[in-house]
């Protein structure tokens, strides 16, 4: 990765931290929902979270550096040593892989058990790749928790048996489990020169190098032959082209090396197939070329049926790599992108791979030194980049994106992003036609730390330039947002417009927010465009910064169920009833509008709402009673208020009687406590909590204070309200 990755640094509005989705409010899709998008893959996943188990369910939870924020579904089991999790095996199957993760430090192992029986077998676990730091990233913490292990179970299980993984004796968490049916080893194929006809030694003990070396040499216009077998390669191959590289299917033939091919320029027709390269990269170096492939396989090559892990960077492509065809592979744990085509890239097609729990972009173009032209992402299917976007498109001309699932991304990303961000020069911003094209994200968009600020499920950036390429955004279903569905935002804050945006055809299900974020001058039509479950409004439509210029959504018919745009551009909504909110244990008062009979100077309502206990809200003096209202946006079932004074020394201790109403309108409020002396005392932190009758619900919070013993008028540094009590 020969880039910098610090994003979007700028100021804007708090929105608080991301914490806990409760369980009950996860949204599972049926699979019908995604039958057009994602890769067509060899293995069924099930997750941890829905078998049986005498572990600990981990969250859901959305907060960046928190474990369940980077599991898929945003949960997970723990198991202690002796706890299990008994999966029913959803199909034939003769492979496991689990996702997992232990705790920094640790290693140890998983049993096994089919229907009650313990395995001779294992599955090793280790935070060896896990626990990666890049302090340079802007925004980042330690993240990459999770890892895969996988094992070949030596018999078949069927549909409806029981598959057990037990702790050994570390902390595991248990994430998801893929079950597959592994067909036999593939033969030799006749004419082909086997690397260990060469010398390499198929035990992993020498140093296979030179036998591969020797064998690409005498293989020129063939095949080389990768038995089954685990092979060392010390040092990266270059000069590879004008062959075949083929094993004998990527659970047999598995070569173990940080870089396997690094080279700056092929005349192409290079093919590699059906093997494992399996690394040893434990950190991030951007200056080092630890991935799979650095630099060119050369026009009209093909990647297919690999199995990648334990990399940097799965593909980083760098020069001619005309008509290159990345397809049916699986790209693991890697600790930057899946795969980058990093300019120059033309024809060329990725699609039908697997890849999961990225430390980048998982799939990205960056058309650094020349344009990515002509080249798309197709039918793959993505989970848990921990860092950055799903699929993210730096610049290029005529770029599509088509049918790929994306999900569960964390801190610095969407799930699909078009950006005009260069990160250097030469750069070749958007340009032609950018096809977004039946993509399907589920609980995707984060937080961004930077911004303190969220991102969209799919976000359209004029980061470093204008958006004036022709961007077509159709057949978009977006589930589960813990934010929006839509963003369209200048990342870097210099307002650059973002236009010619055509989105049609969209359904949008539970976004905790808005459908549209609008921060961005510009404009963009809507047509057909369906939502339910809108947690604040239709549309948060303020261009940032304030001074630079309008955006104009344009109704081109069709669209229903979010009207509505937030109306206080000096706040951001707080997620609210879509589906899943990523924090029901948040303050459903910050930051929302507040109104109150009277106040004194500076003293306003919103002080009350801000976030910040130093400042308060206070009332005309000498005229009882006072009131202050809180609209929560929606009706909510509050169970708990925590009432505040700052707390300070200098304010001495006093009590004050405050009755509780509430209304779903606005207009007719009932008592929902009637008046109780409250003690706000500064050596318990001048805070008051109120416990609130469990039938309650309401929009409107309103506290009316008769009475004030330290001073004559109703005094409030926070008014804070929550569901749980």
């Amino acid at each position: 990765m020969h880039r910098s990755t610090a994003r979007y640094v700028r100021s804007m509005p708090a929105i608080g931290a991301v914490v806990a989705l409760a369980a009950g409010m996860l949204v599972t899709v049926a699979p019908a929902a995604h039958a057009a998008a994602g890769a067509t893959l060899p293995f069924t996943s099930v997750e941890a979270e829905s078998a049986t188990t005498d572990g600990t369910r981990i969250g859901p939870d959305y907060t960046q550096g928190s474990l369940a924020s980077e599991a898929s579904g945003r949960q997970a089991v723990r198991l202690t040593a002796g706890q299990r999790v008994e999966f029913t095996a959803p199909r034939a199957a003769n492979a496991l892989n689990i996702a997992y993760s232990v705790p920094d430090g640790r290693s140890g192992s998983l049993n096994v058990y089919v229907n009650g029986t313990r395995l001779a077998r294992t599955v090793p676990v280790t935070a060896k790749y896990s626990y990666v730091d890049t302090g340079w990233i802007a925004g980042a913490k330690t993240h990459h928790f999770f890892d895969d292990a996988r094992l070949l179970l030596g018999r078949n299980v069927q549909a409806g048996d029981r598959i057990a993984v037990e702790s050994a004796g570390t902390q595991v968490t248990v994430d998801v489990a893929d079950f597959e049916q592994v067909a036999a080893a593939a033969a030799q194929p006749a004419g082909s020169v086997s690397v260990v006809s060469r010398g390499a030694d198929p035990s992993g003990n020498g140093d296979s190098t030179q036998a591969f070396r020797d064998a690409i040499a005498a293989a020129r216009g063939g095949t080389v032959w990768i038995p089954p077998g685990d092979y060392r390669v010390t040092s990266s191959l270059s000069g590879v082209q004008n062959v075949t590289l083929r094993g004998a299917g990527s659970w047999y033939s598995v070569v173990h090396t940080s870089r396997f091919i690094d080279q700056s320029g092929s005349a192409g027709n290079v093919h590699i197939r059906d093997f494992a390269v399996i690394g040893e990269v434990t950190e991030r170096v951007d200056s080092s070329p630890d991935n799979f492939v650095n630099g060119s396989l050369g026009p009209n090559s093909s990647v297919s049926g690999m199995w990648i892990q334990h990399m940097k960077v799965g593909l980083w492509l760098t020069g001619n790599n005309d008509n290159l065809v990345v397809e049916n592979s699986r790209i693991l744990d890697t600790t930057a992108d899946g795969l980058n085509l990093n300019g120059n890239a033309r024809g060329v097609r990725v699609r039908n791979n697997f890849l999961r729990n990225q430390g980048d972009d998982s799939l990205a173009m960056w058309s650094l030194y020349s344009a990515d032209t002509d080249s798309s992402f197709e039918n793959n299917t993505i989970s848990q980049p921990n860092l950055a976007n799903g699929i993210a498109v730096y610049g290029g001309t005529d770029i599509a994106v088509r049918n790929n699932l994306v999900s569960d991304t964390n801190a610095l990303g969407s799930g699909i992003a078009i950006s005009n961000q260069k990160f250097a020069d030469p750069f070749s911003p958007l340009s032609g036609t950018i096809t977004v094209d039946g993509n399907t994200l589920v609980r995707t968009g984060a937080i961004n730390p930077n911004w303190n600020h969220p991102m969209g499920a799919l976000r359209v950036d004029s980061y470093d330039s204008a958006v004036d390429a022709t961007v077509d955004i159709t057949n978009t279903t977006i589930t589960d947002s813990p934010y929006s569905a839509f963003e369209f935002v200048s990342g870097g804050g210099q307002g650059h417009p973002v236009r010619n945006v055509d989105v049609t055809g969209a359904t949008v299900r539970g976004t905790g927010t808005v459908v549209v974020q609008a921060e961005a001058p510009g404009a963009a039509t809507f047509r057909n465009v369906t939502a339910t479950q809108v947690g604040a409004a239709g549309t948060y439509n303020c261009p940032y910064p304030a001074n630079s210029g309008s955006f104009t959504l344009t109704d081109g018919g069709g669209n229903s169920g979010w009207p509505g745009t937030w109306a206080d551009c000096s706040t951001w909504p707080q997620p609210g009833h879509g589906s899943p909110d990523p924090d029901p244990g948040r303050n459903l008062a910050k930051g929302r509008p507040a109104t109150a009979t009277g106040s004194q100077d500076v003293y306003t309502p919103g002080k009350a709402v801000d976030g910040d206990a130093g400042s308060y809200w206070e009332s005309a003096n000498n005229a009882f009673p006072q009131s202050l209202t809180v609209d929560l946006g929606s009706s909510y079932a509050v169970r708990r208020l925590v009432l505040k004074l700052p707390p300070s020394t200098s304010w001495g201790a006093r009590t004050q009687t405050i009755a509780v109403l509430g209304s779903t309108d606005g207009a007719g409020y009932t008592t929902v406590l009637g008046s109780q002396a409250y003690r706000f005392d500064p050596a318990t932190g001048n805070t008051a909590t109120v416990t609130l009758p469990v039938s309650t619900s309401l929009r409107h919070l309103r506290l009316s204070v008769t009475a004030n013993t330290g001073w004559p008028a109703a005094q409030l540094s926070e008014v804070e309200a929550y569901l749980t009590p």
